[in-house]
């Protein structure tokens, strides 16, 4: 599905508790069989996982939400937006869906979001993926820092917002010609005045206290540390840290892959993914 518009048309909504706030979240889910959850992270949106998701939704229940405050999410003020925020809404996500257990892959934020998850619910998480995850003190990167001062909502257009994440996005895929499916569908839930003000709300929610204060050895799940080996947001260090530090890990490092490891290498990804995941049924 390459088009936003089409994903969008293909999502179901749920209400959701952070804090007592009731929020809509949107979610895409297809297909039958044990669940994985996708979740994004930051300046992105479920339409993300656009392919990752149509591969594997043949063997696979598969459910891609967008974090609240992203994509087709409530947008509203006044709720909080950070990783805790966001792993509450997920689990309540789930919870509503009515799934006790699932694989969880998170990508930058979403990694995070994965990364708390697995260590408050040990039994709620089969099998873990982290991609060019936030982790440890290696966050919030400087282009989100920025992002999230009060004066980009105050003095930024919507043009001036739309230019700077085209420029964030193409400079940071590692082709020298990215996809413009992918930088015009990750630009699209921005492209609003409501849109601009949730997107540095969103940034400014960083919080490396919600990172910190985890301690990766206490994840129990099988974990992938599936990473784009060129990353200078999150560096392949980070993922070898986390590696030695979860249990049952291990490092995959796709070269010629930068931060956006999904839209860089989708094949190599994909494989990597879905060799991991089925390994669980062939124990």
């Amino acid at each position: 599905m390459t088009n936003p518009d089409d994903w969008a048309d293909a999502q179901e909504t749920e209400s959701v508790s952070v804090d007592g706030n009731e929020l809509e979240m949107a979610y895409y889910d297809e297909g039958e069989g044990d669940p994985v959850v996708l979740l994004h992270g930051i300046p992105t949106w479920s339409f993300l996982w656009r392919d990752v998701a149509d591969a594997l939704s043949d063997e696979r229940r598969v459910i891609v939400p967008d974090m609240v405050g992203y994509g087709n999410s409530s947008m509203r003020d006044e709720f909080d937006r950070s990783i805790r925020a966001q792993e509450q809404a997920v689990a309540d996500l789930l919870d509503g869906l009515g799934l006790d257990t699932v694989s969880f892959v998170g990508h930058d934020l979403g990694g995070g979001v994965g990364l708390r998850y697995a260590v408050h619910r040990p039994d709620a998480v089969d099998r873990l993926v982290l991609s060019n995850a936030v982790a440890y003190d290696a966050w919030p990167v400087e282009p989100i820092v920025n992002l999230g001062l009060p004066s980009t909502a105050k003095e930024k257009s919507v043009g001036d917002v739309q230019e700077l994440l085209d420029g964030m996005f193409r400079e940071s895929l590692a082709s020298d010609d990215p996809s413009d499916e992918f930088v015009e569908g990750m630009k699209a839930p921005w492209n609003s005045e409501e849109g601009v003000v949730s997107l540095v709300r969103n940034a400014a929610a960083t919080n490396t206290n919600h990172t910190t204060e985890i301690d990766p050895s206490e994840v129990t799940a099988d974990t992938l540390l599936l990473w784009g080996a060129d990353d200078e947001f999150q560096p392949i260090s980070s993922a070898e840290r986390l590696d030695g530090d979860i249990e049952s890990s291990r490092v995959v490092g796709i070269d010629g892959a930068n931060h956006w490891v999904v839209e860089d290498s989708p094949d190599r990804y994909t494989e990597e993914l879905r060799q991991f995941l089925l390994a669980e049924e062939a124990e």
